[in-house]
């Protein structure tokens, strides 16, 4: 299968189990109240989150909308065309479903497009609550850390380097 192919295929059901998860959440659980999933090691606490990682820049959220927007721009026109490895396909799958995951959140959620409240719902001990838009960013950018520790350039890549 083309490694563009798994990017985006990817990125269509990391999305649409986020909002799946988040469509639950929202329906299901009560505001600020937790569930134990996993005693106190894992609890689902429905909040609405305007700014960012542990509420930081409430009231930044056009900017995080418009930074969303060009980072998703970013992906598919830059990105996407130059991948060339399944490794890279699934870390642009997963970072690619995180961004837009939480932007379609500012784009369509209360109070107001690109003012919308990110709803998250995953509340872990000494932590912020996060969704799973927030995992795919986090594994994402795990990866692209480890791919810059541990792939190795093919020799032609390199002679195209120098």
């Amino acid at each position: 299968m083309p490694v563009r192919a798994v990017a985006l295929g990817g990125a269509l059901v990391g999305l649409g189990i986020d909002q799946l998860i988040k469509l639950a959440c929202v329906t299901y659980l009560e505001p600020g109240v937790g569930v134990p999933v996993l005693g106190s090691i894992l609890q689902l606490r429905l909040v609405r989150n305007p700014g960012a990682a542990f509420g930081m820049g409430a009231n930044a959220t056009v900017f995080f909308s418009v930074f969303a927007i060009i980072a998703t721009i970013a992906c598919l026109a830059v990105a996407l065309p130059r991948i060339r490895r399944m490794s890279h396909a699934i870390t642009l799958a997963l970072l690619l479903a995180g961004i837009t995951g939480n932007l379609v959140d500012r784009l369509f959620q209360p109070p107001a497009p690109l003012h919308g409240h990110v709803v998250d719902m995953f509340q872990v001990p000494f932590f912020a609550i996060f969704n799973f838009a927030d995992v795919c960013i986090t594994v994402a950018a795990g990866l692209i850390i480890l791919a810059g520790l541990f792939e190795k350039d093919k020799p032609e890549e390199k002679e195209q380097a120098s």
